[in-house]
């Protein structure tokens, strides 16, 4: 009997879900016949039920396109806004998934979809997801496709900026994605020559930054590049976040009720102008100008990178084989050159930070790299 397959793409963009969806969908197609029903916008056209037959016609000339065919959302099926309510709608997905006489349903998607997978896992849909996000971050697999794209775009950044900040005698502080995890702004911060680089899992003290930055001029090189991932915090937020987590534990421990005790959590408060801020006690502490560039969704956009190509199609065509072979309930991980199936029970919830003796992090303290702490 013909399998149907599902497939949606869910959270943000990222470089190489087309070629991720064209693997998936050629080799479902082309080698085992099945029937590839793409949904759109993530998790909420799976509840509205909103679709898309993939034929061949569909799915070619996709492979170099950035963003994705299918649209995506953020839209979670347990917290989904629906008339001004948000409202758990997985019971409405469960029907849609057997209302399409699915086999299987493929979620394309980073942290969060991995969650959201193993939910309707639980529900008893066979799921199996591929792991994508341009932060690098999901647990398990080696790499996520679209890492690598935008790894070239913040570097290409770094490169141009070097000329202005070398030619006005300037600090240049570029933000570059990543919340939770440093992996882009570290490994774009190497490969660029950044001259400080500062990620989430490396609390970093301004005054360090600064003597970093001060030891330069009197070298001679009266400019800096300072790479900066999102979530960077300082020492000093970094003390905060723990003590608010340690009260917001010990209120839980004490029965209080939800929003007794709560503060605004740390890293919200300085997620916002947390870069601009950096530079202004930079500019401070050193008497050189600074200048913030923040990359934004410049990261995300574009034409996916040839390694990220191969990578989406890798995964792709293995998810089709497993599939085949009757194997849900898994996230198709990056292996060195090969795939593994791995449980989903393993991987949703966890984050693959960067570890502190990475080698990636003693290579940039080797070549003289500041890193703030």
């Amino acid at each position: 009997m013909t399998k149907y397959i599902g497939i949606l793409t869910s959270g943000g963009d990222s470089p190489g879900l087309n070629a991720a969806i064209r693997g998936v969908g050629k080799a479902c197609l082309g080698s085992y016949g099945m029937q590839i029903i793409g949904f759109r916008d993530g998790f909420r056209g799976l509840m509205e039920n909103r679709t898309i037959r993939l034929d061949g016609g569909e799915l070619s000339g996709i492979l170099t396109i950035g963003g994705t065919i299918l649209g995506t959302s953020r839209d979670k099926p347990h917290r989904m806004p629906v008339g001004g309510k948000v409202l758990d709608m997985t019971d409405v997905i469960v029907d849609n998934f057997h209302a399409n006489q699915l086999d299987a349903l493929v979620c394309l998607g980073g942290g969060g979809t991995q969650k959201n997978a193993l939910r309707l896992k639980e529900k008893g849909l066979n799921v199996i997801t591929l792991p994508k996000t341009i932060d690098n971050d999901v647990a398990v697999t080696d790499v996520t496709f679209g890492f690598d794209t935008a790894l070239g775009i913040a570097t290409e950044a770094i490169d141009r900026l070097h000329s202005t900040a070398h030619s006005h005698h300037r600090i240049i502080v570029v933000e570059i994605m990543g919340h939770r995890a440093g992996w882009l702004a570290l490994g774009a911060g190497i490969a660029g020559g950044a001259d400080v680089i500062l990620i989430p899992e490396i609390p970093y003290d301004v005054e360090i930054v600064a003597a970093a930055i001060r030891a330069r001029s009197r070298g001679g090189k009266p400019f800096s590049i300072v790479a900066v991932a999102e979530g960077a915090i300082s020492m000093q937020e970094h003390a905060s976040l723990a003590a608010a987590q340690e009260r917001k534990k010990g209120g839980k421990q004490k029965g209080e009720k939800k929003g007794e005790g709560e503060e605004q959590h740390p890293t919200e408060i300085q997620y916002a102008d947390h870069t601009l801020r950096l530079a202004q006690k930079l500019e401070e502490l050193t008497g050189l100008e600074a200048r913030v560039t923040i990359l934004g969704h410049l990261q995300r956009g574009g034409i996916p990178s040839a390694a990220d190509r191969l990578l989406a199609t890798r995964l792709g065509t293995t998810c089709a084989d497993l599939i085949n072979h009757g194997v849900y309930g898994v996230m198709v991980a990056a292996k060195g050159d090969g795939t593994c199936p791995v449980p989903l029970e393993e991987v949703a919830g966890r984050i693959k930070n960067v570890p502190p003796d990475h080698p990636w992090v003693e290579s940039a303290r080797r070549v003289g790299t500041s890193l703030g702490d």
